[in-house]
């Protein structure tokens, strides 16, 4: 494991829309700076992914400085979206979880709406460190999250995805592959590992910043989205389902949790402490 090394970074401003790659970024406590701070919500509440929208993997955020955000999507003029004032919130629910959120201008939930072809509004987590907490199942006390799925960070090895690659070409649907690492959409993408090496992990530092595992992640249909067309097809899922299948859940990557603060960059040696 001398020769891990951090291979990219990645941030999506807005959950389920395309990211950004930056050479470095500022981890703090409940994630990469920037980081699926923006999501959308339905009528009724719920946050809208690329589960229900895979049109979303077309659509593009980037992050600006202050926070905001500017969209981009194929037959919409971009987009610039200022944080909005915490004047009041709104409820929403995030896979099962209620979380306050501010709800950006008319123009946002406008742009969005135009896009999916259906009523959605844009939210903004004002306060990151006290609106959700980290499944307590597997958090220590005081850790919270974004918008993302569940945890801070999601971390992936490229010696896996090549693993996973050779056994997709060996299978029925070889054709699909081989896959993209963003079809995992991971915030960091560590090299020089053996495959699956980071099932055995439980602490890592990364340049300057520890982190712990707190367990592995789970995979859903977003995998098997094309994040350049939207298409959907049946791999990575269903390779996965034949040979990494955990605790009835179909694993790819590490959630991870900050344990320090710093900054982390392309180039960065990781260290597996445990």
């Amino acid at each position: 494991m001398g020769n891990a090394e951090l291979l990219s970074i990645h941030v999506h401003p807005v959950k389920a829309f395309r990211g950004q790659s930056p050479r470095e970024a500022v981890v703090e406590p409940w994630g990469l700076t920037g980081d699926r701070r923006w999501a959308l919500i339905d009528d009724g509440g719920k946050v809208v992914t690329q589960r229900q929208q895979p049109r979303l993997a077309r659509a593009a955020a980037e992050l600006l400085p202050g926070g905001g955000v500017r969209l981009s999507a194929p037959g919409l003029e971009p987009l610039t979206v200022s944080v909005p004032q915490p004047i009041g919130t709104v409820s929403l629910e995030i896979f099962r979880d209620k979380v306050e959120g501010v709800l950006a201008d008319d123009s946002a939930h406008a742009w969005c709406s135009a896009y999916l072809g259906t009523d959605v509004r844009l939210v903004h987590m004002d306060d990151p460190a006290t609106r959700r907490p980290v499944d307590p199942d597997y958090a220590l006390p005081g850790e919270t999250v974004t918008f993302a799925d569940g945890y801070p960070l999601l971390v992936t090895a490229i010696a896996s995805l090549d693993a996973l690659n050779s056994l997709i070409a060996r299978g029925e649907h070889a054709a699909e592959g081989p896959m993209p690492m963003n079809r995992f959409r991971p915030n960091l993408v560590v090299a020089g590992t053996e495959p699956w090496a980071e099932d055995g992990w439980s602490r890592l530092t990364i340049g300057e910043v520890d982190f712990r595992v707190a367990k592995t992640c789970g995979r859903c249909v977003v995998t098997t989205t094309d994040q350049t067309t939207a298409e959907r097809g049946r791999e990575p899922l269903h390779t996965l389902g034949r040979h990494r299948r955990l605790g009835g859940k179909l694993v790819f990557g590490q959630n991870l949790v900050p344990l320090s603060h710093g900054t982390v960059r392309v180039g960065d040696q990781v260290r597996i402490v445990g």
